[in-house]
């Protein structure tokens, strides 16, 4: 039923209006609000149309601030109601770029699982949430594909919509802005593209990479970035490739980008693995009573988060289909389908590059015969680790590390072992390089 019309409906709708700018910001009110229309106020509810192609969202999106200005005007009894508008305006004064839907809310600080590998881009991440602008800006996110860069970025944005009092935060992705360019540039509407990316309080950026040899695409970001930057509005960027390493991106991108915090994600060591595991089984309601199931899946999938979940959605899959229980005989069978467990040797060089870079020496150091207190319990490391991880003789790792004789080898690997019984620091320095090096082997065998 119809609202009946109120005889102030016009005079408190303009100053509904004047408010929704006051807090939004003029080219925000212009691009997504403007369309609105109060048909009906009955002293308590204000019925307001919008475009049924955009109605659902701006409803979503908008909806507390929206709410808010209202009840500031009208008074705290007031509520708001959304129908369609009928007719909708001309398509050339529509705005040309919809932000995304909102941002997805299993992708919230809550549900990311903190591990070494990702507690300082978790850390950053949540600053940044909270203190817009003033903690790390612009904050760069490194990773490899599926360690959970996207996901930070949708937690920021779900925390800013819960709890940034009505700050704008736009997500895209390079490819998207550069597709919206495209198209702002073939109609004309440059004007509009502007204000809906340099309107934003918070801009998240995924997958930055796909920036590079695109000319003007990246003339228009650089000017971009530095309207948001310059006005104190909060930036973050994702790469899988780190900013120095973007070769085909103009310089001075690749030194806004590093301006701020470089935050790097590594592959999850184990127990960080089971966690996530768990997460994903108690969000999809999955009850798993052998707690080898889990075990396996991460000792199996070392490498990649998103392949990691796979895992185990495939293996409740297959015991809905076909009613085995959900156990280790079950998840070995359907893991040996994904990713077989072939054994792929590791290098003693591959061995000797991951030992100098843990414990920053220079790998020609690492093979000298320098008793240097750091070279030689590198060195000792690395030759029990060759050991222990690939299949040579003793005589050929004591070659491979520039020549020691078999007591030498056998030496140094009783040396590891002992402090590692000892010693809890050194423990994890052989986990954290075990871990990687079991990783690099999984990437190569799955």
């Amino acid at each position: 039923m119809e609202l009946p019309a109120h005889p102030e409906l016009t005079p408190a709708w303009r100053k509904v209006r004047a408010e929704l700018r006051r807090v939004v910001g003029e080219s925000t009110y212009e691009l997504w609000l403007a369309p609105l229309e109060a048909t009906a106020w009955d002293g308590r509810v204000l019925s307001l149309e919008v475009p049924p192609d955009i109605g659902p969202w701006i409803s979503r999106r908008f909806n507390h601030v929206i709410q808010r200005s209202v009840r500031a005007v009208l008074g705290e009894e007031t509520r708001v109601e959304f129908a369609p508008l009928h007719s909708q305006p001309p398509r050339s004064q529509q705005p040309p770029f919809r932000e995304p839907p909102p941002f997805n809310p299993r992708y919230s600080f809550n549900q990311f699982i903190i591990g070494e590998s990702n507690r300082l881009a978790h850390a950053a991440s949540l600053a940044v949430a909270e203190l817009p602008g003033q903690a790390y800006n612009p904050l760069f996110l490194h990773a490899p594909p599926g360690l959970g860069k996207t996901h930070l970025l949708h937690a920021i944005g779900n925390y800013v919509r819960d709890f940034g009092a009505g700050a704008v935060v736009r997500y895209t992705t390079a490819e998207a802005f550069t597709n919206h360019f495209l198209t702002a540039l073939g109609s004309r509407s440059l004007n509009h593209f502007k204000q809906a990316y340099r309107d934003a309080d918070i801009l998240l950026i995924d997958d930055v990479q796909f920036l590079a040899s695109k000319a003007k695409t990246e003339e228009e970001f650089f000017h971009t970035f530095n309207a948001l930057y310059e006005t104190g509005r909060q930036l973050v960027l994702t790469c899988d490739r780190l900013p120095h390493q973007l070769v085909a991106v103009e310089e001075r991108l690749r030194e806004r980008f590093e301006a701020g915090l470089v935050a790097n994600i590594s592959p999850p060591d184990f127990s960080t693995r089971v966690a996530i595991l768990r997460k994903r089984a108690a969000l999809d309601h999955i009850t798993i009573q052998d707690p080898r199931v889990l075990e396996l899946i991460a000792q199996r999938i070392a490498s990649n988060v998103r392949a990691l979940e796979g895992a185990l959605i495939r293996v409740v899959a297959y015991h809905s289909l076909t009613g085995h229980q959900i156990d280790g005989e079950m998840t070995m069978r359907v893991l040996d389908g994904i990713c077989p467990a072939e054994r792929v040797s590791l290098s003693a060089g591959t061995i000797q590059h991951a030992v100098a870079t843990y414990y920053q020496v220079p790998v020609d150091d690492l093979l000298s015969s320098s008793r240097r207190a750091q070279l030689a319990w590198a060195r000792q490391v690395g030759i029990h680790l060759t050991r222990e991880l690939t299949d040579l003789p003793l005589q050929a790792i004591g070659q491979a590390f520039g020549g020691p004789n078999h007591a030498t080898v056998l030496h140094a690997c009783k040396r590891v072992a002992d402090r590692l019984i000892t010693d809890d620091d050194v423990a994890l320095e052989l986990r954290d390089l075990t871990d990687g090096l079991v990783a690099q082997q999984a990437d190569r065998s799955c």
